[in-house]
Formats: C-alpha cells, sequence, structure tokens
C-alpha cells in the first residue's frame, strides 16, 4: 500500500472542504466553525524554518489554499508587523494571509420583489456563477470570507439548491451565490454610534507616518486603527488635507468590474464598509487581502481590519441604514497629514 504523503493528505483536505461547501444544505452542519484556517491571499508564500525572513524556505503555498495554523508568534521582525503562525513545518508571515473559517448559513426563503438585503461570505471563498440562455452557467467572480454584498432573490442554483441573486453595481449583470455560504446582516449590527454628537463634533485624523487612524469626539480621542495607507508612487499615494466622508456605502466593487477577472487582476468584488471621501474614490475600508497593517499598501485608500472598517463606518456621518447603497450629505470630517 503506497504512504500517503503530506502533499497528498492536503489535496485530500483541500478537496474535501470544497465538496463540503457544496454539499445541499443539512441543519447540522449550521454550526461547523473551523477557526484554525488561513487562506493565501497572494500569488505564493514561503514557510521558513523559523519565524523571519532570513532562515531556511521549508515549502511553498499558493493563492487560495488553506492552511491550519497551530498559534501566532510574536518575533522581532518585520517592525511593523512581527507577527507569524506557526504551521505544518514551519512558519508564515502573516503580512498576506487571511484568517478565515466555515460557517454555513441557514437560507433566507425569499426576498420581498423590490427589496435587497446585506449579506457576508462566511467560507473562504464562495465560487459565483453566472447564468444565461447562451452558455447556460458559467464560473466568474471569487467571493471572499468576511466579504459584504447585496441580495436580491433566492433563486434555484445549478446544484438544485437556494442561491442568492447578487446585486453588483459595477458589472451590471447579476451572478449567484450559494446561499448557504451567505450571513444575512442585521439592522442592528449597523446601529449608529453615537449618533447625537453633531457632525461639526466629530472628526477623523489620519497620520501617514505612523500609519494610525483616530477618532475624536468633542477633541476627545473615542477610537484607534492601525491602517494601511497608499503606496508611495505618483499613482497610489493617499491624498493629504483636510476632507469630508461623502457617500458611504457597505459593500463596493473596486477594480476593473470584469465578470471574467482573472484572479490575479486587480477586482475586489465585496469591499466591505466603505467610506470615502474624496471625488476621486479615496475611501476607508475593509480589507480581505492582505494583514499587513502599518505599512503603505493600498492604491490610495485607506485599508483598515474589517472590524475597524464597520466601527467607522457605523460612526461617520452620513448616517445610514440597511435600504440604502449608498447615502450621500455632508459628512464627518477627515483630515490627513505626515
Amino acid at each position: 500500500m503506497n504512504k500517503l504523503t503530506r502533499r497528498d493528505f492536503l489535496k485530500l483536505s483541500s478537496m474535501a472542504l470544497g465538496g463540503l461547501a457544496m454539499t445541499p444544505f443539512l441543519p447540522d452542519k449550521v454550526d461547523f466553525d473551523d477557526s484554525s484556517l488561513l487562506r493565501i491571499a497572494t500569488a505564493s508564500m514561503s514557510v521558513y524554518s523559523r519565524p523571519s525572513d532570513k532562515s531556511r524556505i521549508v515549502s511553498q503555498w499558493y493563492r487560495d489554499e488553506l492552511v491550519h495554523y497551530y498559534d501566532l508568534v510574536k518575533a522581532d521582525e518585520p517592525e511593523h508587523n512581527p507577527y507569524w503562525y506557526r504551521v505544518w513545518g514551519g512558519y508564515l508571515h502573516r503580512s498576506r494571509l487571511h484568517r478565515v473559517k466555515v460557517l454555513y448559513n441557514k437560507p433566507l426563503e425569499y426576498i420581498p420583489e423590490g427589496e435587497r438585503q446585506l449579506a457576508e461570505i462566511t467560507v473562504p471563498y464562495s465560487q459565483a456563477m453566472r447564468y444565461s440562455k447562451a452558455y447556460g452557467w458559467q464560473p466568474n467572480l471569487r467571493l471572499y470570507y468576511s466579504t459584504v454584498h447585496w441580495i436580491t432573490a433566492v433563486e434555484e442554483g445549478p446544484d438544485g439548491e437556494p442561491w442568492y441573486r447578487i446585486f453588483d453595481e459595477l458589472v451590471g449583470f447579476p451572478y449567484h451565490v450559494p446561499a448557504m455560504h451567505m450571513r444575512p446582516i442585521l439592522a442592528e449590527e449597523l446601529a449608529p454610534i453615537s449618533p447625537d454628537v453633531p457632525w461639526e463634533n466629530k472628526r477623523i485624523e489620519v497620520n501617514l507616518t505612523t500609519q494610525k487612524a483616530y477618532a475624536f469626539e468633542y477633541e476627545k480621542k473615542v477610537f484607534e486603527a492601525t491602517i494601511s495607507s497608499g503606496i508611495l508612487t505618483r499613482d497610489s499615494n493617499t491624498p493629504r488635507g483636510a476632507f469630508y466622508i461623502d457617500p458611504k456605502t457597505p459593500s463596493k466593487h473596486m477594480g476593473e468590474g470584469s465578470l471574467f477577472a482573472d484572479i490575479e487582476d486587480y477586482d475586489l468584488p465585496g469591499v466591505p464598509w466603505t467610506s470615502f471621501f474624496t471625488e476621486a474614490g479615496h475611501a476607508f475600508h475593509g480589507t480581505y487581502w492582505h494583514e499587513n497593517f502599518g505599512t503603505p499598501m493600498s492604491h490610495g485608500c485607506i485599508n483598515m481590519r474589517n472590524e475597524d472598517a464597520k466601527w467607522l463606518y457605523r460612526w461617520v456621518r452620513p448616517v445610514t441604514d440597511l435600504t440604502q447603497v449608498y447615502n450621500k450629505g455632508f459628512g464627518t470630517k477627515v483630515e490627513i497629514h505626515y
């Protein structure tokens, strides 16, 4: 009998996970939660023998492969992000990893016609499908864990199970995702934070040198987050100066908007908790493609951890609710400086 190699084991585990994600919804799987998974969020990553990029490379992982981790270790480097995950055979640096779970959800029975429901992806990634009379069902975008999307209907998918129809403001065509892969977001989750504070007594300050963002009420700091601003090039700098939030949206498709974009293309559907502050499209928003906060990483926006971006989205003006895709209005002041 042939011995099962580590690579064979990992391939089988990945296939099992993928197969489980496409099985019909079963009530006993609703609470399944694998909290020890990392998704490779870049083309490839090296596993090092020690938590240092100067140590020996043990193995390689590639985009969207899932890795189990055992511990998070703080090392001496890199200074801005000295954290490494201990995995099979060594250590992966946190910078381009996406910590994910596998959580299944009971599908909604229906969505009233003309309405839309906000929902988030709760599996490492879900392969969206588009239907056309000419070609039938075809795969297109991958929607990743923690991304947020508008669903407009519950319909039968290619496997005969309930799938949600997704509204995407950028591509102009609907596509579908297995309903069990998405968790509807309740209105109370987005209740405004301190809405009674007048707009002139709320402000955001961003320090591009320290890569920090702060929120103030009556000049008292009420929030602090480590961020990633724009990479220091002519086209990717984060602008300095005074701005105002206007508008904001819980879900934004950033990038080219191609239904058939390659996974290496700049195409980011479902960017969560987006609060714009320039007409050119600079915004605070959640980030699911890196965990390298504390150093510039973006095309000019302010990258934040999802939980930080969600807090800021709820706190800044204009006040919004779940019925709105966008909400324009005179918003919270933003001051950006070195």
